[in-house]
């Protein structure tokens, strides 16, 4: 799976390993539910309703996008590490943990 620097530089594939078919479609479909969640917000938002009815709907969206986030980092691990790690590659498959691990700390 190909990652991005802050700049936006594209780098090398850790490994010819992407996410499977189910965790992908996972992923989908909570993108897809927190979109909807999303709009809904929007829409509360439109209607005026009160901020102590919207913030809780805005914390779900939240949870919702750290278990996405979560899924993600698991399937990165079943697959692009994992693969590199079967293949001999222990040292790329460490470089590929630690800057997945460094951009989901970076967001706490």
């Amino acid at each position: 799976m190909a990652t991005k620097t802050a700049a936006g530089k594209r780098l090398k594939n850790t490994s010819s390993a992407y996410l499977t078919k189910d965790t992908r479609a996972d992923l989908k479909n909570r993108l897809a539910r927190i979109e909807g969640h999303v709009r809904a917000v929007r829409g509360m938002l439109e209607a005026d309703e009160s901020c102590d009815d919207i913030m809780p709907q805005l914390a779900a969206v939240r949870a919702a996008t750290t278990q996405a986030i979560v899924k993600l980092f698991e399937g990165h691990m079943e697959t692009c590490v994992k693969t590199c790690v079967q293949t001999g590659k222990g040292q790329e498959a460490l470089g590929s943990l630690k800057g997945a691990l460094t951009t989901l700390l970076r967001q706490v």
